[in-house]
């Protein structure tokens, strides 16, 4: 059959977009922003992205549109009887741990979604952080809400790019910016709105820390997906013609707009009704409904929320399927299906420790850590930033810069400057500040 190919731009942007913009950036970086300098660390991360972020993403780019191979088999006919296939592999690896733990939390929210249309989140004097202790530990429903997650995830991903991840992307990104639009409105017609909207954009130079500074230089690069081969994986359904760079910044500006939205959205709320933000997911799952509890609406409107972050879920957890599967249908679309619903059958299997890390298995710990932190850690410490340092050495040193020039500059304006502008960047100054987060991630610098 005929290797399939994104049917518009619009489709493979809104799609790259989708598996950039998780949970992790529409509440993790927004609250990182108001607790390291406000709008100074939201800069530092914007130049970063631009800089850092935008040239790792158009590395993986060149890789999968120059090849039309995904993960593993284009890193092998870039560099053949070499060894730098083994990024490819790593990057199937990471995705299949990391959707292995984020259907876990994908789960999570499918529960609360269907709570909240069952009007059971939001009570009056509810302890909110008992609710997520309680229905986190409950064995057999995370395991239920996990299977449903990924089976959503599933059919998407058998039916192919087009008629699969493209339409999925095409309905669920337009209605995450349009729920984004509701929530932020009501937000900031709240009183004492201003204070949440100072808390997240006023900058504040003393407040920013080398560990700011590092956290924003690793999220640049780590928000957008890069380092896993996803990217690389995405890129080989487009067009041999057409430009690669106004996707890319397409892909890094929605990611900051996103970012923008998150903020806008929740800090308001949150300090207009006199709560105080907390990291991870008890921002999400006790601190939210206490605010919207508090609210004429507030449980729709934390229905809305709810749906919007399970839609950012779905679109990352598309990605992470597809780079299994298509590496393992070889481009052969007939097999699709049945490595669509054998990958997420393992990942399912694999996930179950982690699913059960907070009831049944809580008490199963690897170096102190439970199951789920402990595969959370690996990827996000370990193999992501092992995987975004390889690509960029891989990139400058085993493509022709012959090549890397053709597939930069096609239908670009800018020229010769554009290109010497990424490649010199890419050759000195991405590697060290990889190496610089990778070993702080480590622990090494601290």
């Amino acid at each position: 059959m005929e290797k399939e190919q994104w049917s518009s731009k619009i489709g493979f942007i809104l799609a790259a977009a989708g598996s950039a913009i998780g949970i992790g950036a529409i509440w993790k970086l927004p609250y990182v922003t108001g607790v390291s300098g406000g709008g100074a660390f939201f800069l530092m991360f914007i130049l970063f992205s631009l800089f850092i972020g935008l040239p790792l993403l158009l590395a993986e780019f060149v890789i999968g549109r120059s090849t039309g191979k995904e993960a593993i088999r284009a890193y092998l006919e870039i560099a053949p009887k070499s060894k730098w296939y083994l990024i490819g592999i790593l990057g199937v690896v990471t995705s299949f741990v990391l959707l292995s733990f984020y259907s876990v939390v994908g789960g999570w929210i499918s529960l609360y979604f269907v709570k909240g249309l069952a009007g059971g989140v939001i009570e009056e004097g509810a302890d909110y952080g008992d609710l997520f202790g309680q229905t986190i530990s409950s064995s057999w429903t995370v395991l239920a809400a996990q299977a449903a997650f990924l089976l959503i995830t599933i059919v998407v991903v058998a039916k192919g790019i087009q008629s699969g991840i493209e339409k999925a992307s095409k309905i669920l990104m337009p209605a995450l910016f349009l729920l984004f639009i509701i929530l932020i409105f009501r937000s900031l017609t709240l009183d004492n709105a201003l204070a949440g909207v100072k808390f997240f954009l006023a900058p504040d130079f003393s407040s920013i820390t080398s560990e700011s500074v590092l956290f924003a230089m690793g999220q640049s690069f780590f928000s957008l997906s890069v380092g896993v081969s996803v990217m690389v994986t995405y890129s080989s359904y487009l067009p041999k013609k057409g430009s690669i760079v106004q996707p890319a910044l397409s892909v890094v500006g929605m990611n900051l707009f996103i970012a923008l939205l998150a903020g806008l959205a929740i800090f308001p709320a949150v300090f207009s009704l006199g709560f105080e933000p907390a990291e991870g997911p008890g921002l999400l799952f006790v601190v939210l409904p206490a605010v919207f509890e508090k609210m004429v609406f507030g449980e729709l409107f934390l229905l809305l929320f709810l749906a919007l972050f399970l839609f950012a879920t779905l679109t990352s957890a598309f990605s992470m399927l597809e780079i299994v599967v298509a590496t393992l249908a070889k481009g052969n679309q007939e097999k699709r299906t049945k490595f669509a619903w054998i990958a997420g059958g393992l990942i399912f299997l694999l996930g179950i420790p982690s699913a059960l890390s907070f009831g049944a298995m809580a008490e199963a710990t690897i170096f102190g850590k439970n199951i789920f932190d402990t595969a959370d850690f690996l990827v996000s410490n370990i193999l992501m930033p092992l995987g975004v340092l390889l690509i960029s050495i891989f990139v400058p040193l085993k493509i022709k810069k012959e090549v890397l020039r053709m597939e930069l500059l096609q239908h670009t304006k800018g020229g010769s400057l554009l290109f010497n502008l990424w490649y010199n960047v890419m050759r000195f100054v991405v590697p060290v500040v990889i190496i610089i987060v990778f070993l702080d991630s480590l622990g090494v610098l601290s």
